[in-house]
């Protein structure tokens, strides 16, 4: 299914919904879910990194926008490390009688929170904690058809090219490769999916993965677009926690792209905490592909100006974010949600979930009116909070 850029903001109905009714979800459809908005992806093998590559120009002197060519239509894909938004190391014990780590120590000290983090702690913490602690998964028919259409929409404005990072830095270097080619794209052509953030929010190191970003059509210099497409098992409405949960999501990406918009990314802090050496020598393959796209680059240092630079060409985002839910058997829209960012609310659900994240608190239990997704919960039997 091909998409167009879509409509701008000023012309995006709240809700259009054509006669549906509400129901909770089924057991695929909470598989999906498990996979997409709680669970951490703890598997012990490597996953590819994809990224789309294309050119263009990031220094404000070099040639315009429109001398983008073809490549703005390739992917890379590093086959070194696992995807941005995976979870974490396994993490190890501490000693005896010192004091345990938080989850964030044990899981993310190397790697970082990512969104899915936040969304999965939001919609129980206890699923986190067993998630985190019991490296569970369980995929199903449905979460492969959702992961399929999601690469399916990817490929229509892109192709995969595999390139291989062959250190810490050079995988560093293709995921921020990955934020430039498709920043990019959506400069020069109103629209990019799957691109990834890597920023700083409320002191922590923060990744992310949105699936749209649309220009608005009408407007020459208009702000950015972010959307958001979920495939559902039943063309029926999600639930409203469902729902709460998808617009967290949108807004963590939203915060996160402000904020590097302004200038929020620390260079020194980034190399630092991931212990990386920014005078590294990029192989020759990833420099020559730097350079084909328009922007010469020799070491890890020079892939982070590039990053920052193509920031300073971008606008904060639009305040209004787009929900899209589609019927997984035909692709067929079901609903799309349009609503405002709330940034008081979006700091404390963080907040909240950092405490538990950093050891401050023990994990809750889900609210007793939400109970119901203790049915649908792999850790169900080993709960004292389920019903």
């Amino acid at each position: 299914m091909s998409e167009s850029h879509g409509p701008s903001a000023s012309n995006i109905n709240n809700i259009i919904v054509p006669e549906i009714s509400v129901e909770f979800v089924s057991d695929e459809e909470m598989a999906i879910i498990d996979a997409a908005l709680a669970a951490t992806r703890c598997s012990l093998t490597s996953s590819k990194i994809s990224s789309i590559c294309s050119p263009s120009q990031l220094q404000r002197n070099a040639r315009s926008l429109r001398s983008i060519t073809l490549l703005s239509k390739r992917r890379f894909s590093g086959c070194s490390a696992p995807d941005i938004e995976d979870s974490g190391d396994l993490g190890l014990s501490k000693k005896r009688n010192e004091v345990p780590e938080s989850f964030l120590e044990r899981f993310r000290k190397a790697r970082s929170l990512s969104v899915t983090d936040i969304t999965g702690t939001e919609w129980c913490e206890k699923q986190m904690e067993f998630t985190l602690l019991y490296c569970r998964k369980r995929v199903s028919k449905a979460m492969r058809a959702g992961e399929a259409r999601h690469k399916k929409l990817v490929e229509e404005v892109s192709t995969e090219v595999k390139i291989l990072g062959r250190s810490v830095e050079e995988v560093w270097a293709i995921k921020l490769i990955n934020f430039i080619t498709g920043a990019n794209q959506l400069l020069s052509e109103g629209l990019t999916r799957e691109l990834p953030l890597y920023g700083f929010i409320e002191g922590v190191w923060m990744v992310g993965v949105i699936d749209e970003i649309r220009m608005p059509i009408k407007e020459t210099h208009g702000s950015p677009i972010l959307v958001d497409t979920k495939t559902r098992v039943r063309e029926t409405l999600p639930s409203e926690s469902q729902r709460r949960n998808r617009r967290l999501q949108l807004m963590c990406y939203k915060c996160m792209w402000d904020n590097l918009a302004a200038g929020g990314f620390p260079p020194r802090q980034f190399f630092n905490y991931f212990s990386l050496n920014p005078d590294h020598v990029l192989s020759e393959e990833i420099r020559k592909s730097s350079t084909d796209a328009g922007y010469p680059a020799k070491t890890l240092e020079d892939i982070v100006t590039f990053y920052m630079n193509t920031w300073n060409m971008l606008q904060p985002t639009h305040d209004q974010l787009l929900l899209r839910y589609e019927f997984q058997k035909d692709e067929s829209l079901v609903v799309e949600e349009k609503f405002s960012y709330d940034q008081n609310w979006l700091k404390s659900q963080i907040q909240n979930c950092l405490e538990f994240w950093k050891g401050e608190r023990e994990a809750n239990y889900t609210p007793v009116e939400e109970r119901w997704k203790c049915q649908f919960c792999q850790f169900a039997r080993m709960c004292s909070g389920n019903p």
